[in-house]
């Protein structure tokens, strides 16, 4: 069969010929532009810049922000506005100026939509990860401000026990947070600087940190009713800002009419005009400050919310609570650490939540669990590595990309297998739902493989381990962090194909407001560093991430608490589920006994029913389909017990109607000719004999009721089996894991035998 090749084996086949072609090409360019450079030097002033003459750029700015942004009788004004309008106007090109708010402003600029951003904008080593930023054009200070009348803060150390405000996005923000640990009081984040100034005048926060201009400015025109007491902060310098390899003429022509600015006392007289007495000395700015906060800031630990300058992690719940779909075993993105759920998905959507003002119930279920729950109306949202895809897009709405991903192939470590083609009458494991399994498709049409599909990650792992499987396809950052952290004992052998983005879904039309916020602190969690942060927890893996005990008795220590939870849950559902069905089977039992044959039909249809429809199809009725009906949700507790009693109640009312025809019909007459009743007589003579009759068959159902519990995993029930995937996501170690559960079912269900009998035996002395 006849291959159309990879653009990978198209790039190597043909690397050096196209390699030497560009050489040559990039040589003739360089004399022909260097020959013309020196021609235009000699006739040119250095400042002039052909890149930007006579063109308009569109300059993102903020909205409240004097006395850098701001308006007065209904003009823009402010030092960065009228900064950039004086370069605009020494170096030969136009402004438009947008205000979108500060960021409104980042996302604009990242978006292609604006060309740059001046908005009072700190140049800080996380920003510059994002954007390109000129030479500084002010250098600034954070101060701390109280109420006007206010005698009792004098200092930092008053603030003990108290809340302050402070602008989100804002180096004030940062240095309140940092000091805030060190003095202990807490801080409120507001997205406008008039916001955070009027909860200290209302007397809902102590004091307010900002940049000493903006307090500055604010206090002496009388518009802020605050006072300043305590001197000025080091803090970093404003820069403009372009977006990263964008618009380097822009940026190179703001540096230099700065300069002129500078040079004339055009710049002086801005600065005077607006900070008076305050003001900064023109020459000396961006000479030996100290930037605050430019350290590359620490991811954290997996779980937490991060700790990060300008991402309000503190706001107000005014959004209510969302219920959110997820995955079980999908690490890095989703899986348990210590009994919580963590990952990149996770502690993303918590970010969020956070920053946004809303509350998350996280529901692991597995994928497509996750997806028949927002199908459904059970869950808001899913966030589970879902891959945005044309065909998903019909049933769901997606969030701007959170994360972009690859298919890889891994084979043992063993393998001879080196590319797709050996791969040939062989088979290969994947996971279902996902890209790695539609790649696996197609591909295996062409070069000649079956498939196997798994539910778990780990599954599809072992089974390339253990030789089943020839190889796996899973997406590149799932398969890194197994093999990197020693998990997965298998190597990758392919380069990542280009995949599909990954995405946060709602049900189509549904939850647009949730949508909304998603992408805005997605945005906002990327201008500002958090998304990075959250990433390296999980993909920065270094010693400390790896496994540093792979022993059995390390694994068995790490896993029993989770595993001893997942048992208790399991004797809770199995209890309730007995005591259920206990009472449905005696009940239909005995209407199949009855004489009216309606009650006889009624009884019948439910044992048929029943018992003639999977667990598993039961299970997924009751947990989505009878919500999806009603509009009333149910717990997969409450799912999973109302589905083993009324299938262990139509095994039990067989084993009644049997045990009660199994007592002589003698012993009903005798009973009747002595005056009782048949209620009384059905209690008080033949139930306790048929009892004794029914006893070892109603100990086999306890059993299977036990055991069918495990079942309920696909609901995101947290009984011992679920438990045990959970584990295995993040150790996948499934072998041993099936062992220490396996050992506790049998213990448990040995137990139980063993108290059943003795109750029998007791029973039937």
């Amino acid at each position: 069969m006849t291959l159309l090749r990879h653009p990978a084996n198209w790039w190597r086949e043909n690397r050096l010929p196209l390699l030497a072609s560009l050489t040559t090409l990039l040589i003739l360019l360089f004399t022909v532009g260097g020959a013309v450079g020196i021609a235009n030097a000699a006739t040119k002033p250095a400042s002039a810049d052909d890149g930007v003459k006579g063109k308009t750029f569109t300059i993102a700015t903020d909205t409240t922000w004097a006395p850098f942004e701001f308006q007065r009788d209904g003009e823009l004004r402010g030092i960065d506005i009228d900064l950039i309008k004086a370069v605009a106007e020494d170096q030969g090109f136009d402004v438009k100026v947008d205000v979108l708010g500060f960021d409104g402003a980042l996302a604009a600029v990242t978006a292609g939509q604006a060309d740059a951003v001046m908005a009072g904008m700190s140049i800080t080593k996380e920003r510059q990860k994002t954007f390109d930023f000129s030479n500084p054009y002010f250098d600034s200070g954070i101060q701390m401000a109280v109420g006007k009348n206010d005698a009792t803060i004098k200092g930092y150390e008053d603030l003990k026990g108290k809340t302050v405000s402070a602008k989100t996005g804002t180096e004030g923000y940062t240095f309140a947070e940092n000091l805030g640990k060190q003095y202990g009081f807490t801080v409120t984040g507001f997205q406008d600087a008039a916001d955070a100034y009027n909860d200290v005048t209302t007397g809902n926060s102590a004091a307010v940190f900002d940049d000493y201009p903006i307090l500055a400015y604010g206090i002496a025109t009388g518009n802020v009713d605050l006072k300043t007491v305590t001197p000025q902060e080091k803090a970093s310098s404003y820069g403009m800002g372009v977006k990263k390899g964008a618009n380097e003429a822009l940026r190179k022509a703001f540096n230099e009419g700065l300069k002129n600015l500078i040079a004339d006392g055009t710049y002086q007289k801005i600065l005077d005009d607006y900070l008076g007495e305050n003001a900064p000395k023109a020459a000396a700015i961006g000479e030996g400050k100290a930037a605050l906060g430019n350290d590359k800031l620490d991811p954290g630990k997996p779980g937490e919310l991060p700790k990060n300058p300008g991402f309000a992690t503190d706001t107000a719940q005014t959004h209510g609570e969302f219920t959110i779909a997820t995955d079980t075993t999908f690490a890095p993105f989703i899986y348990q650490l210590d009994g919580k759920n963590v990952g990149i998905d996770m502690d993303l959507i918590r970010a969020i939540a956070a920053n946004q003002g809303f509350k998350v119930d996280i529901k692991p279920l597995g994928f497509d669990a996750a997806l028949a729950a927002v199908s459904a109306g059970q869950a808001d949202g899913v966030i589970a590595g879902m891959s945005i895809t044309d065909e998903r897009k019909l049933a769901f709405d997606f969030s701007n990309p959170y994360f972009q991903s690859g298919v890889q192939m891994a084979v043992a470590k063993d393998s001879d297998i080196t590319s797709y083609k050996d791969l040939k009458d062989k088979k290969v494991a994947v996971k279902t739902g996902t890209v790695g399994y539609d790649f696996a498709k197609e591909l295996g049409k062409k070069i000649g493989f079956k498939v196997n599909a798994f539910q778990d990650s780990a599954d599809m792992y072992n089974d390339v381990a253990t030789g089943n499987s020839a190889a796996t396809f899973e997406d590149a950052p799932v398969l890194q962090f197994g093999i990197a952290s020693g998990n997965v004992p298998l190597k990758i052998v392919t380069d990542p194909e280009p995949g599909a983005d990954y995405g946060f879904a709602v049900l189509k039309g549904k939850n647009a407001e949730l949508l909304k916020m998603f992408n805005e602190g997605l945005q906002n969690a990327k201008d500002t560093g958090v998304y990075q942060q959250i990433v390296d927890r999980y993909l920065a893996i270094d010693d400390e991430g790896a496994t540093s005990d792979n022993s059995f008795l390390a694994l068995l220590k790490t896993s029993i608490g989770p595993l001893s939870q997942g048992l208790l849950l399991t004797l809770l559902a199995t209890a309730l589920s007995i005591l259920f069905a206990m009472v449905l089977g005696i009940l239909f039992g005995i209407l199949k006994l009855s004489t009216n044959p309606f009650l006889r039909f009624l009884a019948s249809a439910y044992v048929n029913i029943f018992r003639g429809t999977p667990v598993l199809v039961q299970a997924f009725f009751f947990y989505f389909g009878v919500p999806a009906v009603t509009g009333q949700p149910l717990d997969a507790l409450t799912a999973g017990v109302i589905t083993l009693s009324l299938n262990a109640g139509a095994y039990i009312t067989e084993i009644v109607r049997g045990g009660v025809q199994s007592v002589d019909p003698g012993q009903m007459e005798a009973s009747r000719s002595l005056g009782l009743g048949w209620g009384a007589s059905m209690r008080r003579v033949v139930m306790p004999q048929a009892f004794k009759i029914m006893t070892p068959n109603l100990i086999n159902q306890f059993i299977i009721t036990l055991k069918d519990t495990s079942l309920l995993s696909v609901l995101g029930f947290a009984e011992l089996t679920y438990q045990g995937r959970i584990v295995i996501a993040s150790t996948f170690r499934s072998f041993e894991i099936w062992i220490i559960v396996g050992a506790m079912y049998f213990i448990v269900i040995w137990l139980l035998t063993v108290l059943s009998n003795w109750v029998d035996r007791k029973f039937n002395k």
